[in-house]
């Protein structure tokens, strides 16, 4: 009978997601979204995926500013950290801030997520209008309204599973306070600070018992594990991650041992962005026997897209390249509109479309107007604008007024959020689908 509750409540999240995506794909094509060809005004979105157009076509084109997802890199991306996690034992819940796009996470859900991360409370009712039965909020919630908006959610739905981060005797009693009369208790992770000068989180063992016992005095919170973000070790190098994750778990069996998830159906123990992702598989495969079953849960996001520059140099791929290899999902085309000397030239996208956070965009390919394309040999990004890429160019390179050229980015995280309605494109420029995102 459990079972068979188990499967309708997963048939019921997965309906209210298909719903909630048809309605995306409802959505009329109008001046919110850059880089669409004019012609598609007052099309659906569904109507306007069904034509199939190509990026570079002239008439009925696509204009520039664009931003493009590869289809085949993002369908090769999902496959390989499916097979990934599946091949270590690891639960999977890709961090979803990363793209905010619901249809990206029901396809992480069909490759095997457990399911989504975010981190604040906005994104957790985005995943919850389209059917996300598993949210894992890597973060503190101490605000009354979304606490309240949460119990009403567990208590309307029972398959709904939530799960937070805790880090302050100060921060249970405020939840405590707001969920007064919740019908379910709210399951929390004691989340473990990666040191000092990290983020949040406990700094000591001692801080971490505090916060777990604050949590066993409440009729509202469940405690279910512990959790934590291994990017922020100080220094962070392999010895020093691993050490930490090992702090973690020893966490999880001290508190296992002392009781303290009595009540709880199984106990998480959670890390993993996406630069240390091999020492957190690692570690966790030494995880010991506990009283209760583990999910060793994974949260890495960035793959989905992968980049070009900061998670290219940084993933763990590199590290065990016999794992496999991430390949950059996005490229950014813009026109160069000015070409001032023969070491300068301008191009039509700026700051309100790449991500500058962490490194400059890498000129990869210029497409000049007979189709062809060539390597942006001798083109370098030297600084962004609201509007414009600064372009050193030097004596090799071939660029004129009216080229297209393609970017590489860096950090998908702040390349997402700057577009709300991105084509998914074939090899050839074929269009075959639009991500919406939910910023």
């Amino acid at each position: 009978m459990q079972w068979t509750l188990h499967i309708l409540q997963r048939q019921r999240g997965a309906r209210m997601g298909t719903e909630a995506l048809g309605r995306l794909a409802e959505e009329r094509v109008d001046h919110r979204f850059k880089g669409l060809p004019p012609d598609a005004h007052g099309r659906t979105v569904r109507e306007l995926a069904a034509q199939r157009r190509n990026l570079f076509t002239a008439e009925g084109g696509f204009t520039t500013p664009l931003l493009v997802l590869s289809a085949e890199r993002l369908a090769h991306n999902l496959a390989l950290m499916e097979s990934y996690t599946a091949r270590h034992g690891l639960a999977f819940a890709p961090h979803g801030k990363t793209s905010m796009a619901p249809q990206l996470f029901h396809r992480q859900i069909e490759h095997g997520a457990w399911g989504i991360t975010l981190a604040v409370p906005h994104q957790v009712r985005v995943a919850r209008e389209f059917g996300i039965q598993r949210v894992f909020l890597a973060n503190e919630l101490v605000d009354a309204p979304a606490l309240r908006w949460i119990a009403a959610e567990l208590a309307a739905d029972p398959g709904f599973r939530f799960v937070c981060y805790v880090d302050s005797v100060r921060g249970v009693e405020l939840m405590d306070t707001a969920l007064r009369g919740a019908a379910r208790p709210v399951d929390v992770v004691v989340e473990l600070g990666a040191g000092e000068g990290a983020r949040t989180g406990v700094r000591s063992a001692a801080d971490a018992r505090a916060v777990a016992e604050a949590v066993g005095r409440t009729d509202t919170l469940r405690l279910v594990g512990v959790a934590g973000y291994e990017a922020q070790v100080p220094d962070a190098d392999p010895a020093r991650v691993r050490a930490w994750l090992r702090h973690l778990v020893a966490l999880a069996a001290e508190f296992d041992k002392d009781g303290r998830f009595a009540g709880a159906g199984e106990i998480v123990v959670s890390a993993g962005g996406s630069e240390w992702f091999d020492a957190v598989a690692e570690v966790f495969a030494e995880v010991p026997a506990l009283s209760l079953p583990v999910l060793k849960l994974l949260r890495s996001g960035a793959y989905v897209s992968h980049d070009d520059v900061h998670y290219r140099r940084l993933t763990p791929f590199n590290r065990v390249p016999e794992e496999g290899a991430l390949e950059p999902a996005f490229r950014l085309w813009a026109q160069v509109v000015s070409r001032p000397s023969a070491t300068e030239a301008f191009v039509n996208a700026g700051k309100r479309d790449a991500a500058y956070d962490l490194d400059l965009p890498v000129a990869q390919v210029v497409r000049g107007d007979d189709g062809t394309e060539r390597p942006a040999a001798g083109i370098e990004v030297t600084a962004l604008s609201d509007q414009h890429l600064w372009l050193r160019t030097g004596s090799g390179a071939d660029l004129q007024v009216g080229d297209w050229v393609g970017f590489g980015l860096s950090h998908p995280c702040t390349v997402f959020d700057k577009w709300q309605l991105i084509p998914v494109a074939e090899a050839d420029g074929t269009v075959v689908d639009y991500i919406r995102t939910c910023f």
